[in-house]
C-alpha cells in the first residue's frame, strides 16, 4: 500500500480506502466489519468512510462498534462522515431534511460523534450542496466544526467546480478552514467531472480527491453479464434505479473485453478498475466496498495491479471505456 497527501494538506491517507455505503448493518454487522477492518488495517488501509445517513446512521454505528472492539490507538486511522440529508425525525413538518444549513450541521457532527463513540470525526463532507442556504452560511458551519475540535478537514461530495471555488473563497476571504476535499463518483465509464469540470481546482485550491464507485456499483465486476443475480446489489429494492446502468448491453460488452486485457495483466477485471482510478494522480484515495471479507481481500489486490497500468495498457483501456463514459 501507498500513501498520498489529502490535496494539499499534510495528512497522508492510503490509495485504497474502505467504505460502508449498503454493506454495514445492511449486510455487514459489527462482528463481520471488525473483521473486515481488521483486514484492511493488516494490508495498509488507513481511511475508513462512511455517512450519516447510511442505514439511517446505523452504519456509523456499525462502525463505531467495530472501533471500540479493535482499539487501534486513534492516531493509526483516518475516519470520515457526510452531511446532507439528514435522519428521520418523527413528526417533522417544517424543517428540511435535504439542508446545509448552520442549525442542521452543528448537530449532525454531535449526532455522528455520539453514533461512532468518537471525540473527533477527521473527515467531514457536505454531501451534496443545497442551494437553498447560502454557501457563507455553510462554510462558516463546517469551519466552526474544526475550530471547536470535532473534525480537522472538510469538504464536499458531489458538488460543482463553480460550487466548490466559492466555498473556497468564501474561507479565503474571512480567514475560515477551507474545503481540503471533494468526494465524486468517478470510474471508467463516468469521467467527465473529475477529469474536466474540476481541471483548475486541482492546481487553482489544491483540491484532493476521495472518490466513490470505482466498479460502477459492481458493473465493472462482470458479474451482471447475464442479467441481475439474486442476493447482489442490484437486486436490492434500495438499488433499484441502478438496474439501467447495470444491464446497459455496451457497457456489458465493454466488461467483456476488460477482462481479456485483466487477465493479460493477472488481474481480474474488477481489480483492474479499481487500479484504473487509482492511476489517476489527482486522486488521492479511491473509496471500496465489501459485504464479505474475500471481495475486500481481491479489491485490495487491486494495488499490484497499479503499477502494471502502463501507456498503452491505459490507451487500451481508453479506447473500450471512454466511449460509453459520461
Amino acid at each position: 500500500m501507498h500513501y498520498r497527501r489529502l490535496g494539499r494538506s499534510g495528512l497522508q491517507v492510503s490509495e485504497l480506502s474502505l467504505g460502508s455505503w449498503v454493506t454495514y448493518h445492511n449486510q455487514v454487522d459489527t462482528s463481520a466489519a471488525t473483521e473486515m477492518l481488521a483486514a484492511a488495517m493488516d494490508a495498509g488501509v488507513n481511511c475508513f468512510d462512511n455517512a450519516e445517513v447510511y442505514a439511517s446512521g446505523q452504519s456509523e454505528v456499525v462502525m463505531g462498534q467495530a472501533f471500540k472492539a479493535l482499539k487501534w490507538p486513534r492516531l493509526n486511522y483516518i475516519v470520515s462522515t457526510k452531511f446532507f440529508w439528514g435522519l428521520s425525525r418523527e413528526g417533522n413538518t417544517i424543517n428540511r431534511m435535504d439542508t446545509l444549513n448552520r442549525k442542521y450541521l452543528m448537530q449532525a457532527i454531535d449526532g455522528s460523534l455520539s453514533r461512532m463513540g468518537l471525540d473527533f470525526i477527521d473527515l467531514v463532507y457536505c454531501h451534496r450542496p443545497d442551494p437553498a442556504t447560502p454557501i457563507e452560511e455553510t462554510v462558516r458551519a463546517m469551519s466552526d466544526m474544526i475550530t471547536q475540535g470535532k473534525a480537522l478537514y472538510w469538504g464536499t461530495s458531489e458538488w460543482d467546480a463553480g460550487e466548490i471555488r466559492a466555498a473556497w473563497d468564501i474561507a479565503e476571504r474571512h480567514h475560515l478552514h477551507k474545503p481540503v476535499m471533494e468526494q465524486p463518483q468517478y470510474h471508467l465509464f463516468h469521467r467527465q467531472r473529475v477529469e474536466t469540470e474540476y481541471a483548475r481546482l486541482y492546481e487553482d485550491i489544491g483540491l484532493g480527491l476521495t472518490t466513490w464507485s470505482p466498479l460502477a456499483s459492481g458493473l465493472l465486476t462482470g458479474k451482471y453479464r447475464d442479467g441481475i443475480p439474486s442476493g447482489s446489489r442490484g437486486a436490492m429494492a434500495s438499488m433499484s434505479y441502478l438496474a439501467k446502468s447495470l444491464t446497459d448491453e455496451r457497457k456489458r460488452a465493454a466488461v467483456t473485453r476488460l477482462e481479456g486485457i485483466a487477465a493479460e495483466l493477472d488481474s481480474s477485471v474488477a481489480q483492474l478498475a479499481i487500479a484504473w482510478v487509482a492511476k489517476n494522480p489527482r486522486v488521492s484515495t479511491v473509496i471500496t466496498g465489501a459485504s464479505k471479507l474475500a471481495q475486500l481481500q481481491a479489491n485490495l489486490g487491486a494495488v499490484d495491479v497499479i503499477a502494471k497500468l502502463t501507456p498503452e495498457v491505459m490507451a487500451r483501456i481508453d479506447a473500450i471505456s471512454a466511449p460509453l463514459a459520461a
